[in-house]
């Protein structure tokens, strides 16, 4: 897994020590509203070992991003491919989603997409036919605004019901963002 530095964060392999701020983060109900539940401590170690796994495997997964000012674990930012069924993922090349998990204390500095940029520009290197695209519930404006600041484009042809959110959840409805590597500017 390579290491990206940006400005002010460091996108890096897990360690043991990210374990205690990843599960505070995936326990908390305000940076987890848009997901079906939060997650126990013993889910976000599994959530780590399957990225480093997916690493291994497949070369995209999330990386711990880490604070460069002060060291501390700011979230997990990262390219993976898409793992569902859906009409825009084609099974046999699946699309590479962009993803972001920020604890609160850190919303609102930028991270995000300071951190989601160095991670798009790796891919557009490093898998530069693959398309990049992030999706989320129709009402995470939050998450909304990041794809938009990353010159992603809203697909309302591709929004979808996800497959993993039981029917008759508000949170099943998703918005379809892309990148066409085509027209990477900041790269």
């Amino acid at each position: 897994m390579p290491e990206l530095r940006t400005g002010r964060l460091l996108l890096r392999d897990w360690r043991s020590s990210d374990l205690a701020p990843f599960a505070e983060l995936n326990a908390d109900p305000v940076a987890m509203e848009h997901f079906p539940s939060t997650l126990t401590t013993e889910q976000s170690a599994e959530m780590i070992d399957a990225m480093r796994a997916r690493w291994r495997d497949d070369g995209l997964a999330w990386w711990a991003v880490e604070d460069l000012a002060d060291g501390s674990f700011v979230g997990a930012v990262g390219p993976m491919r898409v793992a569902i069924d859906a009409a825009f993922n084609d099974p046999a090349a699946p699309a590479i989603e962009m993803g972001w998990r920020l604890r609160r204390q850190v919303w609102g500095r930028g991270y995000a997409v300071e951190a989601a940029r160095a991670a798009m520009a790796w891919v557009v290197d490093e898998h530069p036919e693959e398309e990049i695209v992030s999706f989320t519930v129709v009402d995470n404006t939050k998450s909304r605004r990041v794809m938009e600041k990353l010159g992603m484009v809203h697909d309302a042809h591709g929004d979808f019901a996800h497959p993993r959110v039981p029917d008759g959840s508000p949170l099943r409805r998703h918005v379809l963002y892309r990148l066409s590597q085509s027209s990477w500017v900041d790269h």
